[in-house]
């Protein structure tokens, strides 16, 4: 009978701390869900905002291209670099896993701000366009979603950060891979970002070589 009593004794215990050991499994599981649907939601924030900065991009060449003799150059750089943007290929509201795609979208990101950042530099030349409200509340926008973009960047990497290190803690490492919940790439400085676009503004010279 004592020996019955010590079997069920340690079933129950064996059973509760299956119990035990499910709850904090599925508490971690439904965890990850929430990280990688949170790093989905700011994913489509950081897609707004250069959205609405490719939105943007028409009316100021139409604002810019009013002007007389300005350098065509510098409107075909941009409406190029638009144009390069939209033929990167990316869902819009589930963050990638390939860094190879969220590279090559951040690549054709960055050469639409080094274009528009060159345009803003020609426009010194041309201080009547400056004046005009059309083009300085383009430019306001313009400045505004910039920042937009370098806060939506930040706070995506944070939680592409927060996503990552969960999937490699405990015991979510032991299961993540087999429910699906692989690493996610972070958006990285682009290689050469640290040094600053050369502006030439003699347009009938060519560019000075590269050191």
């Amino acid at each position: 009978m004592k020996k019955l009593i010590v079997i069920v004794g340690v079933l129950v215990v064996l059973v509760l701390m299956g119990l035990v050991l499910v709850a904090i499994a599925g508490g971690s599981y439904n965890h990850l869900v929430k990280l990688s649907q949170g790093v989905d939601s700011q994913w489509a924030q950081v897609q707004n905002v250069y959205q609405r900065r490719a939105d943007l991009i028409p009316n100021l060449v139409s604002t810019v291209s009013g002007a007389a003799n300005f350098e065509k150059s510098t409107l075909t750089e941009i409406t190029t670099a638009r144009a390069s943007v939209g033929q990167v290929k990316i869902d819009p509201n589930s963050a990638p896993t390939d860094p190879a795609k969220l590279a090559a979208f951040e690549q054709a990101q960055s050469q639409m701000s080094s274009a528009l950042s060159r345009l803003m530099v020609v426009v010194e030349r041309y201080p009547d366009l400056k004046a005009t409200e059309n083009f300085r509340d383009l430019q306001a926008q313009l400045e505004g979603t910039e920042n937009r973009i370098s806060v939506e960047r930040r706070d995506f990497n944070t939680a592409v950060q927060n996503y990552n290190t969960a999937i490699k803690s405990f015991p979510a490492v032991f299961y993540a891979g087999a429910f699906g919940f692989s690493p996610k790439p972070y958006f990285a400085a682009t290689a050469g970002a640290e040094t600053p676009p050369q502006v030439q503004f003699d347009f009938n010279k060519p560019a000075p070589a590269k050191p």
